[in-house]
């Protein structure tokens, strides 16, 4: 298993060598010459998002096709969510929030260093046994799960976090595309708290990269319009397509919030494994008939005059 791991990483770095030297001259034509570093993990991530949608594609959407939970009657709402998933899964976002934030995490964590402070790697607590890149990886991926896990319920515990979070449940088209249809001061706000976690419990660059993508592309098959359930034991293992639109359920999505593994939901008593394919979306889109905005600039104006209070 580990040569396997390792000649998938040396694969995946050759391609992101041979992608970056044909990039690199472009950063030296605009100027940025000083930040060959950050382009060479840009490449990095643009990979990873054009692996993901390889297999949207191929994958995840052909599954679609074979056993929808619904028709999709509504297809201007899903183009939308496939650019807020381009925006993300090509780098644009993380580019974005990279020029936005960088300088800051660089003096925070440099003020921090100074003062004494150290990460730590919560993958050496047992080396004997964690000595290997397969178990440090399971390792973090449990880690942050439960991390994203607790992010989920602030989303929707805390009332100025759900103003925002809400335009996620907004769709009452779900399909594989609609994972990143959030409003981007929420991925923001999570973005940021993640990057401090894996800082402070000794995520690698390359380990963070992989477990973000690896998320993403589960999140994404768990959004599909697709009729499938794990099973009794399965269910209770992995986020399943089921298990996660009974959280997006317009009656009531106050549960199943586990991001990957729905074993937090099953220990802090949020898991509800008896809910089947019914309609999705926020209740007050019935009730009140609310407004979240059809194209993208509408959706992310309304989220903003819903967290000012004035919607």
């Amino acid at each position: 298993m580990n040569e396997l791991l390792t000649t998938l990483a040396d694969g995946f770095m050759a391609a992101q060598a041979t992608v970056f030297e044909a990039a690199a001259p472009w950063l030296f034509e605009f100027g940025l010459g000083n930040l060959l570093e950050d382009g060479y993990a840009a490449t990095g991530w643009l990979l990873l998002g054009l692996m993901q949608l390889v297999v949207l594609l191929l994958v995840i959407g052909p599954l679609e096709r074979l056993r929808p939970v619904e028709p999709v009657t509504d297809r201007a709402a899903v183009r939308v969510d496939m650019v807020y998933t381009l925006i993300h899964r090509l780098g644009l976002f993380r580019l974005g929030l990279f020029f936005l934030l960088e300088p800051l995490f660089n003096s925070l964590f440099g003020a921090w260093r100074t003062a004494g402070g150290q990460t730590f790697h919560l993958d050496q607590l047992w080396p004997s046994v964690t000595d290997t890149p397969l178990v440090s990886f399971l390792i973090y991926l449990v880690a942050f799960d439960f991390i994203a896990y607790w992010l989920h319920r602030g989303q929707h515990g805390l009332r100025w976090w759900w103003q925002l979070h809400a335009l996620h449940h907004s769709q009452r088209q779900m399909t594989m595309w609609s994972d990143n249809r959030n409003h981007f001061l929420d991925d923001i706000l999570v973005d940021v708290l993640l990057v401090l976690a894996a800082q402070l419990i000794g995520v690698g660059p390359q380990q963070f990269m992989v477990l973000i993508a690896l998320g993403q592309l589960s999140e994404s098959f768990q959004h599909a319009n697709l009729r499938l359930a794990f099973g009794r034991w399965g269910e209770r293992l992995w986020v399943s397509p089921r298990f996660h639109r009974s959280h997006h359920s317009v009656a009531d999505g106050d549960h199943n919030f586990g991001v990957l593994l729905p074993w937090w939901d099953m220990l802090f008593g949020t898991a509800r494994f008896e809910g089947g394919f019914g309609p999705t979306g926020v209740r007050d889109q019935i009730e009140q008939q609310r407004d979240y905005g059809r194209g993208l600039w509408a959706q992310q104006w309304l989220g903003l005059k819903r967290l000012a209070g004035r919607d």
